[in-house]
């Protein structure tokens, strides 16, 4: 992937829709009331209202933070009532300004216009060279322009040439119905002779504030009585607990065990995540009583630092709804609102996927089909993975068939052990072999050991975006499960009331019957009869047999009514009728690739093709894959937002089937409540395919890209399987002896096996 993520172009005004926000009322109510309220809600808020939706900067998850354009739509993503989150920052002339923070070269291009005036000041105590605002007029910052802040972002909208904006050009050309000022650096201000409160007494009646928050004690005591009664509410910002607050000279530690006092002066507090969820070694630790004790002192809680493409809890598996729901569908407590990068994820989580219940109805009829069982979850193709993938809601879970050396089918994402196991770590590193029919580089290959020997053999969760991106999946059980064979998979499936049936992958059919003496075909049918698959008194699970190679699905079809799923490995932009009727002979459903639906260039779609539509019309269902849940595995069109991107292949494109790694995220997208809306919210709306390209820069397009090709005839016909030729006697390489044995060490993921002394060193490097 590129360095390219979400942002937007500059322009003069907007090219966002005006906002259709409906008014948001702010009510006191008094102690009793509330309780009145709240028992008759399903919220666990103060109030009984639904969390509030607070856009940090506009969409600045999408957008440069704080632009004209990342709030404008906000309106066209969110719920009606989310609020506009501004960072209010004082320019040397005290104009109010809406920017992230008092420094200024993270998110502007304030370095290329004055490269020269860097400064150095003392900021909370700590020396601090930067750009800073107080040292620019409003006027100097003309040239200036927003970015990217956050590094994982897209660099696309950083040609876009947005302004800063001041906190009147928001309230004027935005009209929000409810406005958010926090107020981070008072006492830095006013060292420096600012005055942020007279800034803010300054401000036009035509200037709402509806929420005011900082994490200064004296600004907030100072200038709480200055509103009169229609003032806005006032909240406590905490950080991070070992951090001094400036006035009180207290930690925010010491201050969370005084919320009677923060009461006296606020209504509510925002905290950091970790103040209601701790984490230990990025698991989650029971979560702590702040918000009932909050609660209890009458103050609402709005917590902070959500992003769809910030480090959250293992426990999540990169799933941001998942995060949100944990806040507010724990069944014990709900937070007051979220303060979000990714407002669209956010107005998702509270109006569609809360208090659903495990039992909720489905709401859209598509499959939710297993990759390796759940592998972002467990090591794939383990009893854990698929346990995990039943309980999580597949309804058909899948296994790539492999064959040992006596034969037996068992259940691995590949032929090749290194893979996905610890065998380069065993006694059996020795067995490598180049297979030029199944790759260029040498392998540890399944046909290589017995099964009780693979039996011995460590699993490995698959980390697809480790070495590039630095994320890792669920260490603690990077090695748990035992790799099952295919009776035993059967045996499971069967065994589960949920499901609707099972995959069965083949892949090397006639290198393994040419070369190796093992007819795989033979193996699963036979497998599949004593485990009573094909006796319908016996289980009605559905049996769905998938390969890329015709003459597979054509030897399976003459031996056998089992459902044929054809699997076209390229990517393609369209395909031939004749070859639609080709597969029409030997395939009841084809996969396809996500970018055959939706094309990609440099991380963003560029169009939407039509061979969904034209499959279908065929009366072929499309299963489409491989679906994650890892914000760096879709185009950014999608908004680092797994159930986005489902949605928009679901509703927007009409798939039939997802094959997935997570299979609890597409399985709970089937049951969200706004699905039955006769008009879909905008959050739950299909995204407009190569919609961002048309909001970006020309500089900063991707390149145009050679077209994706068009499948034929000939890319589906192949000749038939070959017999099964009998594999000379051998004598296969035993274990390593004792003093050749391999080190002990972590788990190896890699793609190849090499046999030199340096591959060995190098695959050390690369352990989990």
């Amino acid at each position: 992937m590129t360095a390219h993520m979400r942002d937007k172009p500059s322009m003069p005004g907007s090219r966002a829709s005006k906002f259709l926000l409906s008014a948001l009322i702010l009510i006191h109510f008094l102690p009793t009331q509330l309780l009145a309220q709240r028992s008759k809600s399903p919220w666990q808020t103060l109030t009984g209202s639904a969390p509030l939706i607070i856009a940090r900067g506009g969409f600045s998850g999408l957008l440069p933070d704080s632009s004209v354009d990342a709030y404008s739509i906000v309106s066209q993503t969110s719920v009606p009532d989310a609020v506009l989150w501004c960072d209010v920052q004082l320019t040397k002339d005290g104009v109010g300004i809406c920017f992230p923070d008092v420094k200024m070269m993270n998110a502007s291009s304030i370095q290329d216009a004055y490269p020269k005036r860097k400064n150095s000041y003392l900021l909370n105590g700590v020396p601090t060279q930067d750009w800073f605002t107080i040292d620019f007029t409003l006027k100097d910052l003309k040239p200036v322009f927003l970015i990217r802040g956050i590094l994982s972002r897209s660099d696309a909208f950083d040609n876009n040439q947005y302004g800063i904006s001041t906190v009147q050009d928001i309230a004027m050309q935005l009209k929000p119905n409810s406005f958010w000022l926090n107020v981070q650096h008072d006492a830095f201000y006013a060292q420096h002779n600012l005055s942020i409160s007279k800034f803010l007494l300054s401000v036009p009646k035509t200037v709402t504030i509806n929420y005011l928050s900082s994490p200064e004690v004296n600004f907030l005591q100072n200038i709480g009585g200055r509103f009169g009664k229609k003032g806005p509410k006032f909240v406590f910002r905490f950080l991070e607990k070992n951090d001094v607050e400036v006035s009180t000279n207290q930690t925010y530690e010491t201050l969370m065990g005084n919320l009677t006092f923060i009461k006296t002066f606020a209504s509510g507090v925002l905290v950091p995540k970790s103040y209601i969820w701790p984490l230990q070694d990025q698991y989650l630790l029971p979560h702590t009583s702040f918000v009932q004790d909050a609660h209890k002192a009458g103050l609402e809680v709005y917590a902070s630092g959500f992003a769809n493409d910030f480090d959250m809890a293992y426990n999540y598996s990169f799933d941001p709804l998942a995060e949100y729901l944990s806040f507010m569908d724990n069944g014990d407590f709900s937070v007051d609102g979220f303060l979000s990068d990714f407002p669209l994820t956010a107005s998702s989580a509270v109006d569609c996927f809360s208090h659903l219940g495990s039992n909720a109805s489905t709401q859209v009829d598509f499959l939710v089909i297993s990759k390796n069982g759940a592998s972002g979850h467990y090591p794939g193709c383990t009893d854990l993975a698929y346990s995990k993938a039943v309980k999580d809601g597949a309804d058909i879970i899948d296994c790539s068939v492999q064959m040992s050396l006596d034969g037996i089918p068992f259940c691995l994402n590949s032929v090749d052990l290194g893979e996905s196991t610890n065998i380069v770590q065993s006694p059996f590193r020795n067995r490598s072999a180049t297979v030029t029919e199944i790759g260029p580089l040498s392998g540890l290959y399944s046909f290589s050991l017995t099964w009780s020997e693979i039996q011995t053999l460590r699993p490995a969760i698959t980390n697809p975006y480790n070495r590039d991106f630095n994320l890792f999946r669920n260490p603690k059980e990077r090695s748990s499960g035992k790799l099952v064979s295919l009776s035993d998979f059967l045996n499971l499936a069967k065994n589960s009331s949920s499901l609707a049936g099972v995959l069965i992958s083949v892949e090397n059919a006639a290198y393994l019957r040419e070369k190796q003496g093992l007819d795989v075909v033979k193996a699963v049918l036979d497998t599949l009869t004593k485990a009573g698959y094909s006796n319908a008194t016996t289980t009605t699970k559905k049996v769905m047999i998938q390969s890329t190679n015709s003459s597979v699905l054509v030897d399976f079809k003459k031996q056998s009514r089992y459902e044929t799923v054809y699997q076209v490995e390229e990517t393609i932009r369209d395909i031939l009728d004749s070859a639609i009727q080709d597969i029409k002979k030997f395939a009841d459903a084809v996969v396809v690739r996500k970018q055959s639906i939706f094309p990609v260039s440099d991380s963003f779609t560029t169009g939407q093709t039509n061979l969904v539509e034209r499959l279908q019309k065929f009366q072929l269902p499309v299963y489409v894959e491989l679906f994650r849940n890892e914000f760096v595995s879709q185009p950014w069109d999608f908004l680092s937002d797994a159930t986005v991107e489902i949605n928009s292949h679901v509703t927007g494109a009409g798939i039939n089937g997802t094959i997935t790694e997570f299979p609890l995220t597409a399985a709970r997208y089937k049951r969200n409540m706004c699905l039955t809306r006769k008009v879909l919210p905008p959050y739950m709306s299909p995204v407009q395919p190569a919609g961002l390209l048309s909001i970006m820069s020309p500089t900063s397009l991707p390149p145009a890209e050679a077209p994706n090709p068009v499948f034929t005839d000939a890319d589906v016909t192949e000749p038939p399987l070959p017999p099964v030729i009998a594999r000379a006697p051998t004598t296969s390489p035993g274990p390593l002896s004792t003093a050749e044995k391999a080190p002990n060490g972590q788990t190896r993921v890699a793609l190849s096996l090499l046999l030199s002394a340096f591959s060995l060193v190098l695959a050390s490097l690369l352990l989990l």
